[in-house]
């Protein structure tokens, strides 16, 4: 064999700041947004803020007197004032106006507390595990710490999960590996090596310093602060600006995923993402006045590069360049959330007309297939964001549930059984109230047929006694 040159031609993606830009901007929720866009403005002279456009008026609005939050009995909502059409057909909404937020009542602002294992056990419950690894997954999720970390050893979770379950190392780790995948990227690691792995993993494989970020990950980064960029290129074997490319690309990473949900205390107030009400019989969809912040590039510094000294205007370039990328990837976000918003009004519809007890199956996996994106997408889309509707501000993730056989041929969602649930009780005679197998029977004549230990586990996730303590005699 001699060694010879050769070229080819191939496509692969490269995973570029304007890109990793983009991704980050998704995940953020519309306060953080705020934050980062006037700390970009604040630092770059190329951006600045843009004056408000007047409301433009709805179509067919004529002071009807309906209350723009609705009351969720099916007829048509005057659109909130967040939103503007830009024309009088059925399309979707796509352009939006400032609004006051204080026109919003402080009740629908307020955000359900979410933690780190909170937000881990909804993406478990979504998942297609079987009730076995989704038990062990339980177990797990309840073993990482605010960081993000697995701390437990297998042994030790294989230990609180008997004698109610014998799980063996193997099944453990396989399970492991799958709350691995869920967001956020690299929770679930047992240290901070693995940690970087994870995330690294998730890169596309063509990402510049991606192979050298691994194998450095796996031991020879504890080395960097000892030995510097010329030690670890020497011991590696490698050229020093591929080391200095593959230390960029680790010191981007998370090395607390978990530290970023940081849950929300029980009186914060939110500012929704989205804003869906109805008209003419059809549920539309606008980003809220945070969702799309008014920023444009400053035209005065934009003309001066013409007119300045050479330094001067590199600077400027620069400049230019980074606001056009952050304006770009504005834009993404914005268009990443309305496309995920419209699926789940097609999905759901029937869950803003009618409540939690007509909420049908829908996972991430479902919703990527469907706008032709990657599930870490959708997941990184709906995180902390938050929807308007005529029944309140939610979160998006109220959209999704997960699935259980009816025996007819359907399914019918965890959280509509849980509403059903919930009805019966309501409804009963409190001195005779059900009992778990009746509160099955009942469900199962509805044509949901659920075990008694599921009706169990249900009504003790939304905190009601059990039919002894709801007894009430007199």
């Amino acid at each position: 064999m001699k060694p010879r040159l050769q070229t080819s031609l191939g496509q692969h993606l490269v995973m570029t700041p304007q890109l990793r830009q983009a991704i980050r901007l998704l995940q953020l929720s519309t306060a953080e947004l705020e934050v980062e866009i006037a700390s970009a403005v604040e630092s770059n002279p190329l951006l600045d803020w843009e004056e408000p456009a007047p409301l433009d008026a709805m179509p067919g609005e004529s002071g009807n007197g309906h209350d723009q939050h609705g009351d969720g009995d099916g007829r048509d909502d005057a659109p909130p004032a967040e939103a503007s059409a830009w024309d009088g057909d059925e399309t979707w909404y796509e352009r939006i106006g400032p609004a006051d937020s204080d026109d919003e009542p402080l009740a629908e602002q307020v955000a359900e507390p979410e933690t780190l294992q909170d937000h881990l056990l909804w993406q478990l419950h979504l998942s297609h595990l079987s009730q076995r690894d989704r038990t062990i997954g339980v177990a797990l999720i309840e073993s990482i710490d605010d960081d993000g970390y697995l701390r437990e050893t297998i042994e030790a979770i294989a230990e609180s999960l008997r004698p109610a379950m014998q799980a063996s190392e193997g099944e453990i780790l396989t399970v492991l590996h799958q709350v691995q995948r869920f967001d956020p990227p690299g929770v679930g690691a047992r240290s901070l090596n693995e940690c970087l792995q994870l995330q690294l993993s998730l890169l596309p494989a063509e990402t510049p310093g991606r192979e050298l970020a691994m194998r450095m990950a796996d031991g020879p980064l504890e080395r960097l602060p000892r030995i510097g960029v010329a030690g670890l290129a020497s011991e590696l074997h490698r050229p020093t600006d591929e080391i200095e490319c593959a230390v960029h690309l680790l010191r981007s990473l998370e090395p607390r995923p978990g530290a970023q949900m940081g849950g929300l205390s029980a009186d914060t107030y939110v500012s929704p993402d989205c804003v869906v009400w109805r008209q003419q019989g059809q549920w539309r969809v606008a980003l809220a006045a945070g969702g799309r912040p008014r920023i444009a590039i400053h035209r005065g510094y934009e003309r001066m590069i013409r007119s300045a000294n050479e330094s001067d205007a590199l600077y400027l370039r620069g400049r230019l360049q980074e606001a056009r990328w952050l304006l770009k990837s504005l834009e993404a976000r914005g268009d990443t959330l309305l496309k995920v918003m419209r699926c789940l009004l097609r999905q759901q519809s029937a869950f803003l007309e009618f409540g939690d007890q007509a909420l049908r199956p829908l996972t991430l996996r479902e919703v990527a297939g469907e706008v032709s994106l990657h599930e870490s997408t959708i997941s990184r889309a709906i995180a902390r964001k938050y929807v308007r509707t005529p029944r309140g501000t939610i979160p998006l993730r109220s959209f999704f549930a997960s699935g259980i056989d009816t025996g007819g041929g359907g399914e019918a969602s965890s959280t509509a059984i849980q509403a059903m649930i919930r009805r019966l009780v309501e409804a009963e005679d409190p001195r005779k109230p059900l009992s778990d197998a009746r509160l099955a029977d009942q469900l199962k004549a509805s044509g949901v047929p659920v075990a008694r230990r599921t009706v169990a586990k249900y009504r003790e996730a939304m905190s009601i006694p059990s039919s002894q303590d709801r007894l009430r005699i007199g």
